[in-house]
């Protein structure tokens, strides 16, 4: 990986996969309990702007100043504002038709979108003649498998300690069994509808990231991108609102757990999210973060068992052992596309032609 912080890279990413596993069953509440959709992601940008605007002069008082705005670089944060706006209410409404299982079930999409679209504009190489592309294409394609295995398949119980528990359900368990039953019996149509609707939420998510890259490569200031896109998509998300929702009670945060929710979600999943993701980009490219996406049904999982008394099922450990397959075949494929581009930039630099005698003979297998 690009850079000297490659391990406080993915350690953060993983940090923020965790986060939002968290967000979304607290977004999941605040929703339940009748607090606006439109207002909910005004609220979030809103929030995650007033948090960015002190941070951005400190972090900048401290370091250099950031590049200077231009008129495109503005336009293409517009862009990024738009498709937040928009990911955030398919998002949002896809976990209210259905549930935040399926939404972390849906995320496995994201890597393949990626892929597909960084293919055809061109951002990644895809060479199946070379061993990193092959590692690149195949990982994709495992961490898929994997995730769907743990959303689809679950297999026997496996239980590794042994205790009183088991023999004696409690409230809680039965409460979860509860609404397993409540999600089985619900209205089949209103779960295809959450299912296309996070679908299509995953596919803005890839779109997103692609964009993010895009821009980060131009304008190389995480910070400033990501407060200048939520600004964008606060006016947006506003303007959407006016025209929705009319009356001031639309605009009333009547509970503490709604507080929480746009309050979490707007530092944790808009700002924080945001600058991570494209502080990772900058360096290593929008498939390098989508690849992530499938760890978000493991950390659901795991945090299941440990916090909740969940039983861990044969599925779920099949599942996650195939997900951390694909996620290392393609860091393996990024890790040697990149020694191999390093080589070639060294060779180059040294006025030594990748045709001359002078060159490797493996020079252009190795990859």
């Amino acid at each position: 990986m690009r850079g000297s912080g490659g391990g406080m890279m993915m350690a953060g990413l993983v940090m923020v996969e965790t986060m939002e596993v968290g967000l979304q069953t607290l977004s999941k509440a605040a929703l339940k309990k009748g607090f606006n959709l439109y207002s909910f992601v005004f609220y979030t940008y809103a929030i995650s702007t007033l948090f960015l605007l002190p941070l951005l002069f400190t972090f900048h008082r401290v370091t250099s100043p950031p590049p200077k705005l231009t008129f495109p670089v503005i336009c293409k944060a517009f862009v990024l504002g738009l498709i937040c706006c928009c990911l955030q209410f398919f998002s949002l409404s896809g976990i209210g038709f259905a549930n935040p299982t399926l939404a972390s079930a849906m995320n496995n999409l994201v890597p393949a979108y990626t892929f597909l679209l960084a293919i055809l504009i061109r951002m990644e190489k895809l060479n199946l003649n070379m061993r990193s592309s092959q590692a690149k294409s195949i990982g994709t394609i495992v961490s898929i498998t994997g995730a769907l295995v743990v959303a689809l398949y679950r297999g026997p119980s496996i239980n590794f300690f042994k205790s009183s528990s088991s023999s004696a359900p409690s409230s809680s368990s039965s409460s979860r069994s509860t609404k397993l039953l409540d999600t089985l019996l619900s209205p089949p149509s209103r779960w295809s509808i959450g299912g296309v609707v996070l679908a299509v939420a995953s596919f803005l998510k890839a779109l997103l990231y692609v964009c993010q890259a895009w821009c980060v490569k131009e304008y190389p200031a995480e910070l400033m991108l990501t407060l200048i896109s939520s600004i964008f998509a606060a006016i947006i998300s506003g303007i959407l609102f006016l025209v929705a929702e009319n009356g001031p009670n639309a605009w009333k945060v009547s509970s503490k757990t709604e507080l929480i929710a746009v309050t979490c979600f707007g530092i944790y999943g808009i700002a924080v999210r945001g600058c991570v993701h494209m502080w990772a980009m900058r360096w290593n490219g929008p498939i390098f973060v989508a690849m992530f996406k499938p760890l978000g049904i493991v950390i659901a999982m795991v945090a299941g068992v440990l916090f909740l008394g969940d039983k861990l099922h044969l599925g779920s450990i099949i599942g996650g052992a195939t997900i951390a397959v694909g996620f290392y075949t393609v860091m393996w494929g990024k890790t040697r596309e990149e020694k191999v581009e390093e080589d070639n930039n060294n060779m180059s630099g040294l006025g030594v032609d990748s045709f001359s005698p002078k060159a490797p003979l493996l020079q252009k297998e190795e990859a």
